[in-house]
């Protein structure tokens, strides 16, 4: 007869037990079973990251719970939680990030970069609940989330530019200070999501690009692909205070 291991009786007792839902919510004793249970997984996986990635895995819809209760016991462990649960539940990343940002457990760079290293093609998720939860935080997540995730730097840039479009300017400026080889990316997505921001977005762009030539003439022609008349552009460049080897060779596009 095939062994039956600890976690299959432990899973059905958290089954019927610790995620018992009453009319008013999860109770104060369900809440401790859950801790419990959490306590007794981890004790038997010998690891918070196994744990957590077993319960997601058979209970996904308490996957949140699982999550507020493994961070509460274990706050030390915050990375390998939300990795974790992220790479266990991926749909749920947004949710993940909001709940470790509202618990506090550490700064809002170190949470999104954890969260873009567990997955990376949720960034826009990440980057959006962060910016949400910790609006204040805005230069801090477009940076770091930059530096971790350059070859979606149009796409996080282009995400928070739609959900803080005042302040479409400083997304910019701190994405492309990041990481200037982005800016040619960042102009692009920019220019297809606000075309009436091409003055703007452009100026910004080449501005914090000034000290990289290579980076300013692929913005430039990323601007002339786009679209933009070479009379514009070159206002566009003057106002970013390009060099006269720039200017000469948008004229002579």
């Amino acid at each position: 007869m095939k062994k039956i291991t600890p976690i299959v009786f432990t899973l059905g007792f958290l089954s019927a037990h610790a995620f018992a839902i009453t009319a008013n919510g999860t109770s104060d004793s369900n809440s401790r079973l859950t801790a419990d249970f959490v306590q007794k997984q981890v004790d038997q996986s010998m690891s918070i990251g196994r744990a957590i990635k077993s319960i997601i895995g058979n209970y996904p819809r308490e996957a949140i719970n699982v999550v507020s209760t493994a961070l509460d016991l274990y706050p030390e462990k915050y990375k390998e939680i939300i990795h974790a649960a992220i790479s266990a539940e991926p749909a749920l990343t947004g949710e993940v990030v909001t709940l470790a940002l509202e618990k506090g457990i550490s700064n809002c760079a170190s949470i999104v970069e954890t969260a873009i290293n567990a997955e990376p093609s949720y960034v826009d998720f990440i980057v959006r609940a962060a910016a949400y939860s910790t609006p204040d935080e805005l230069d801090e997540i477009v940076r770091i989330a930059v530096e971790t995730e350059p070859d979606s730097a149009d796409n996080i840039v282009q995400t928070l530019s739609r959900s803080h479009p005042n302040e479409m300017v400083e997304i910019i400026k701190t994405a492309v200070s990041a990481m200037p080889f982005v800016g040619e990316y960042v102009v692009d997505a920019l220019l297809a999501t606000f075309p009436d921001e091409a003055e703007q977005v452009v100026t910004t762009a080449l501005r914090e690009s000034a000290e990289e030539q290579e980076s300013v003439r692929r913005i430039l022609v990323t601007a002339i692909n786009a679209g933009i008349s070479p009379e514009d552009l070159l206002k566009y460049a003057k106002n970013a205070g390009a060099s006269e080897e720039q200017l000469a060779f948008i004229q002579n596009q």
